[in-house]
C-alpha cells in the first residue's frame, strides 16, 4: 500500500511539475517571485538538498561496499542508486535557476579554474562517473580491492562535494550570514544527515520483509545514528544563531530575527525544529517504535522535510539583510523586494524535480535493486 501511495505521490506531483518546466523553458523567470534584492529562492534551496542528499546517499553506500558493517548488508545498492537519481535531480533544480542553460556546455569546453562554480561542476560531474561505476561494479561484482577503491575516492569525492557548497556560501564576504568559516564543515554533515533519513525511508518502506529480525536492527542502528547526526546539527545551528546575534552584526541579526521572529518563523518553529527535529528525535529514541517499519520510514519523511526546509532557511534569509542601508526605500517595484515566497511556478517545477525522484527511486528499487545481498 506504501509504495502505491508512493508512485501516486509521484506521478501526481510530476504532473503538476510539468506545467511549471513548461513556463520556465518557454517563458523564462517572468514568473518567479524573486528577483534583483533576493537574488536565490526555492530552486537553490533544493539544489542544496538533492545534491547533498545524492553525497550522503553514497556516504551511507560505504558502509556496506567499503566498510563491510554488518548493519548495512544489502542497503549500499539501494543508496547508490538513490545517489544516482537525487544528483542529477539536484542539478536540474540549480539548472533551473540559469539565465541561459544553453551555455552549460562552455563550462566544460571554456572552462575558467578561477571559477569555484567551474570546479564545482567539474566535481559533480567526476561525482556522478563515480556513482555510475560504483553502481555498475556492485552489479557486476568485481574483485573487492576494485570496488573499494572506487568507494575510497568516491567517499571522498562526496565529502568534498558537499563541503563546496559550504565553501560556495561562506566564502562570500558580502554576505555575512553565510559568511562562516565552519560551513564546508556543517554541509558534509548534513548531507550524511540527509543520508541517514531517506535510507530510514527506503529500508523502512520499501526493503524486504523477509528477514524482520535484521530489518529491525538496520533500523535500530538507523535511528541512533540520525540522533547523534541531529543533535551535531542542532549544535551548529544554535552556534550560528546564538554568535550572530551576541555578535551584533546588523545583517545577520536581521537574518537570525527573520528566522526566529520574522516572516519565516512558522517554516522554522513548526516545520524545521516541530516536524523535522523534535519528533522524530522522541520517536526514534524509543527503540520499540524505531524498529516499526512503517514509523521508521515516516520518520525518515519528516526528517527530510525538515532538511529541506533547513535549506530553505539558509538561502534566503542570507539575502533579506539590503546591501545598502536605504536601498529598500530608495526604489520600488515587482522585483524590488525583500519578502520571498515562491510562486506557484516555482513550487510547480520543484514538484516536477521531486516527482521524478520518487519515482525513479521506486522504479530503481523495483527494477534494478531488489536488495540483492539481504536475500542471500
Amino acid at each position: 500500500m506504501i509504495k502505491k501511495i508512493s508512485y501516486a505521490v509521484g506521478a501526481l506531483a510530476l504532473l503538476f511539475g510539468l506545467w511549471g518546466v513548461y513556463i520556465r523553458l518557454f517563458e523564462g523567470e517572468q514568473s518567479t517571485n524573486y528577483g534583483s534584492y533576493i537574488g536565490w529562492g526555492l530552486w537553490v534551496a533544493m539544489y542544496l538538498f538533492l545534491a547533498g542528499l545524492a553525497a550522503g546517499a553514497y556516504m551511507l553506500a560505504t558502509l556496506d561496499y567499503l566498510f563491510d558493517m554488518p548493519q548495512f548488508k544489502g542497503t549500499g545498492k539501494a543508496m547508490l542508486w538513490a545517489a544516482l537519481v537525487t544528483l542529477p535531480a539536484g542539478l536540474a533544480s540549480i539548472g533551473m535557476d540559469l539565465g541561459h542553460m544553453e551555455r552549460i556546455w562552455k563550462v566544460y569546453l571554456e572552462p575558467n579554474f578561477n571559477s569555484f562554480l567551474t570546479l564545482m561542476v567539474w566535481g559533480y560531474t567526476l561525482f556522478f562517473i563515480l556513482i555510475a561505476v560504483s553502481l555498475y561494479l556492485a552489479f557486476t561484482r568485481p574483485e573487492k580491492s576494485a570496488m573499494k577503491v572506487v568507494m575510497w575516492i568516491g567517499l571522498v569525492t562526496a565529502i568534498l562535494v558537499a563541503g563546496g557548497v559550504g565553501f560556495l556560501l561562506g566564502g562570500n564576504a558580502n554576505r555575512l550570514f553565510w559568511h562562516v568559516g565552519l560551513f564546508p564543515v556543517q554541509f558534509p554533515i548534513f548531507a550524511l544527515a540527509s543520508g541517514a533519513a531517506l535510507m530510514l525511508v527506503i529500508v523502512g518502506w520499501f526493503g524486504p520483509k523477509e528477514d524482520h529480525g535484521k530489518r529491525a536492527d538496520q533500523l535500530w542502528t538507523l535511528a541512533v545514528l540520525t540522533i547523534i547526526l541531529s543533535v551535531v546539527k542542532i549544535y551548529f545551528m544554535v552556534s550560528d544563531y546564538t554568535q550572530s546575534l551576541y555578535g551584533g552584526v546588523p545583517d545577520n541579526v536581521i537574518a537570525v530575527q527573520s528566522i526566529l521572529f520574522g516572516q519565516h518563523a512558522f517554516s522554522f518553529w513548526v516545520v524545521q525544529i516541530g516536524l523535522g527535529t523534535l519528533i522524530p528525535l522522541i520517536v526514534l529514541s524509543q527503540p520499540k517504535l524505531a524498529k516499526n517499519d512503517f514509523v521508521a520510514g515516516l520518520m525518515g519523511l519528516f526528517l527530510l522535510v525538515g532538511y529541506a526546509v533547513a535549506r530553505i532557511l539558509i538561502v534566503v534569509p542570507g539575502q533579506v539583510a539590503p546591501m545598502l542601508p536605504g536601498l529598500a526605500e530608495a526604489f520600488s517595484g515587482p522585483k524590488l523586494t525583500f519578502d520571498y515566497i515562491p510562486s506557484l511556478m516555482e513550487w510547480s517545477v520543484t514538484a516536477a524535480v521531486i516527482g521524478f525522484s520518487i519515482l525513479a527511486i521506486l522504479i530503481g528499487l523495483d527494477r534494478l535493486v531488489h536488495f540483492n545481498e539481504v536475500k542471500k
